[in-house]
């Protein structure tokens, strides 16, 4: 093996590692939210400590008594 197939060999073990590095700490986009998506979470937690959600299973009573 030649010297610059070992070094192309190396350069390519090295950005391989980089790469895994880079995926293993990538943040989702999935998880951050806008601020408009921050402001309804935030008041949908306040309404749940008040009590004032519905829940899944009153959703689908109204919807089954309705029809």
């Amino acid at each position: 093996m030649t010297t610059e197939t070992k070094q192309i060999i190396d350069e390519l073990k090295s950005i391989k590692e980089e790469l895994h590095y880079i995926k293993a700490h990538m943040v989702d986009a999935d998880t951050i939210l806008t601020a408009e998506e921050k402001k309804l979470l935030d008041e949908s937690i306040v309404n749940e400590k008040a009590g004032k959600l519905t829940s899944l299973e009153e959703l689908k009573n109204v919807r089954n008594s309705a029809g």
